[in-house]
């Protein structure tokens, strides 16, 4: 039988009603979840590049449509069928639920699962005017509650606050995924990170914690040189036409073991590809359109011997990276407020999309 607290069907949402088109912080209808669902009240959602690359068209996304994936909060009321949840449980989003049954999640690759997102395509409440609202990216976290199916929730680990966790529903999983499980870094190798947002923060600490001799950190504002340093970059690069020759001199000039972009440009992760040593590996995390074409030339890719693999969601687990996480946390390995440069509420997610686009600042992080 489905456990119901009452809750008010009206909760604000920051709502995408097109492509392209400003956010707009409103009202909707949320319902109380039915079969297998979860009605969860926020308590913290990180504002991703992801949501960014939604809103403008660079992944698809149906609208209208509210945005954010990233977060953590509590259970309020569970619908029929769900018993590993109860009302009061604290819990982190996952926004790429595994399915469990495609051919990705049989060899175990569940980053890669077919199915993962097919719940975006869903109605999931409704704007205050009845038309149907969809969850981007399954979850819809920028708004004071929400409903997702039970597979998109993770128990919160013991130990780590509320409002911090959400920040392990994405950036650290895939910030941390990309050196441990993509680049696979070794103690005592050397590795760049390009671009210092909230992702790159989180896999310049992974490095530090992989046991990186050399962490080169790589932006273009040189603002962010002391976020850098304090999540564990040794070296701090201002992006330039030089950048690889640059990162070359700080290594003997063989360049990193390991280069990671977590920008999602062609010239950036070419230049990634480039700072590399001969058999090097580059991991692209960030997400680029389509009109970002790398290239290569055949010789260039027989004579260095690099290696350029994409990384999705970190190449994560969650559930079993996510205790991981937690651990590293509770022994003060891994930082989580120092990914945050700043704390806003609902209404500050438009100027927080402004400022990611400009390139300023680390993890916007929307606290109720």
């Amino acid at each position: 039988m489905a456990v119901r607290a009452a809750a008010r069907p009206f909760v604000r949402a920051a709502v995408l009603p097109a492509v392209g088109a400003p956010l707009e912080i409103t009202e909707i209808d949320l319902p109380e979840p039915g079969p297998g669902r979860v009605r969860v009240r926020l308590a913290a959602v990180g504002v991703c590049h992801s949501d960014l690359s939604l809103s403008d068209g660079t992944m698809r996304v149906p609208v209208p449509a509210v945005l954010g994936h990233e977060g953590a909060g509590t259970v309020v009321s569970v619908g029929e069928g769900v018993d590993d949840f109860a009302p009061g449980d604290g819990v982190v989003l996952n926004w790429a639920p595994s399915c469990g049954r495609c051919h990705a999640c049989s060899l175990g690759e569940v980053w890669l699962c077919a199915n993962a997102l097919n719940g975006a395509a869903e109605v999931y409440a409704r704007t205050a005017d009845g038309a149907d609202l969809h969850p981007g990216l399954n979850v819809a976290a920028f708004a004071e509650e929400t409903v997702v199916p039970a597979s998109c929730l993770l128990p919160l680990p013991d130990g780590i606050p509320l409002a911090d966790a959400a920040l392990l529903g994405c950036a650290v999983l895939t910030g941390y995924g990309a050196i441990h499980h993509s680049a696979r870094v070794r103690p005592g190798e050397t590795v760049a990170v390009f671009g210092v947002g909230g992702v790159g923060l989180a896999t310049l600490q992974a490095a530090r914690i992989a046991g990186a001799s050399t962490i080169v950190a790589v932006d273009v504002s040189p603002e962010k040189e002391e976020l850098a340093r304090a999540a564990g970059a040794t070296e701090y690069v201002v992006a330039s036409a030089q950048t690889a020759r640059e990162i070359r001199a700080l290594t003997g000039k063989q360049g990193v073991d390991v280069a990671v972009e977590c920008v999602g440009r062609a010239v950036t992760i070419r230049t990634a590809w480039e700072s590399t040593r001969r058999g090097g590996r580059t991991t692209v995390v960030g997400i680029g359109g389509k009109d970002q074409q790398v290239t290569f030339n055949a010789l260039e890719l027989f004579h260095w011997g690099r290696t350029l693999s994409g990384c999705v969601y970190g190449n994560s687990n969650p559930a079993e990276d996510l205790l991981v996480l937690a651990e590293h946390v509770r022994a003060g390995r891994l930082d989580l407020s120092a990914l945050v440069t700043e704390r806003i509420a609902l209404d500050g997610i438009p100027a927080a999309f402004d400022n990611m686009l400009a390139g300023k600042g680390g993890r916007a992080l929307v606290v109720f």
